[in-house]
């Protein structure tokens, strides 16, 4: 539902070795993508914080500044790009902090009634592509979403990802570069219109992989903030888990 960063994300390691979180992002839920998509000619600036809740991590805390912008001008097939800049305080990934992303998607209903939102997208593809780097940001990341919004119950999404082989490894150094999408997400209107929540899942014992959940509260009708927490499936490669504060502006 959120467009942030998170992308962070927003985090992901780019090597084996790496306990940093860096993620490019489209639109998301607090963790993984989304099947929304930015509206034509609409811009969105993302703020995301990453903080660890314990000292163990290299990195203790990432900033990701990110901007998307919807650019398919149709009501039923949407699309939007967008570009992060991250920082962890290492200075090896920090030298090329720039990331990208894009995705293309069709809302509920579009297809045939009662059809689901889907949504082919890519995030994580850093300018850094020299494989004899140890600092490489090419995770390549590409995924399919499907999504549909039930009575009460609110919006279910499930998917697939998959990602640089070279870099998404578990702690053996072994390929751990795919996994499941999976994610629930409902505006609370018995509370309030402005308050939604959310609990994603992103598998795999790599360092994407983890479990997610948060809430938002909509400050303004262009503005909202998510405040999240992330667990992450595998610590000896993405880090201890994560404190996320995700601010979202639209425009217009």
């Amino acid at each position: 539902m959120k467009n942030t960063m998170k992308t962070l994300i927003m985090a992901t390691a780019l090597t084996m070795a790496t306990t940093g979180i860096a993620m490019a992002t489209p639109s998301t839920q607090i963790w993984i993508p989304s099947t929304d998509v930015q509206a034509y000619k609409s811009l969105h600036l993302g703020i995301d914080n990453y903080t660890r809740t314990s000292n163990n991590s290299a990195v203790s805390h990432v900033n990701d500044l990110g901007l998307t912008a919807g650019v398919l001008p149709f009501e039923k097939v949407q699309g939007e790009v967008g570009i992060d800049y991250i920082t962890n305080g290492n200075n090896g990934y920090d030298s090329q902090p720039l990331y990208f992303n894009a995705k293309l998607g069709t809302p509920e209903g579009s297809l045939f009634e009662g059809s689901p939102a889907l949504a082919l997208g890519g995030y994580g593809f850093g300018t850094n592509r020299d494989k004899g780097s140890a600092f490489r940001t090419d995770q390549d990341v590409v995924y399919g979403l499907a999504a549909k919004t039930l009575p009460v119950v609110g919006r279910l999404s499930a998917g697939y990802y998959t990602g640089n082989d070279k870099l998404l490894l578990d702690v053996d150094g072994n390929k751990e570069n795919d996994g499941v999408l999976l994610s629930w997400d409902r505006t609370l209107s018995e509370i309030s219109d402005k308050l939604w929540v959310a609990v994603d899942y992103q598998g795999g014992e790599n360092a994407l992989g983890a479990l997610s959940f948060g809430a938002s509260w909509a400050f303004a009708k262009n503005v909202s903030v998510i405040f999240g927490y992330d667990i992450y499936n595998e610590k000896k490669l993405a880090g201890e888990n994560t404190f996320t504060t995700q601010l979202d502006i639209n425009f217009p």
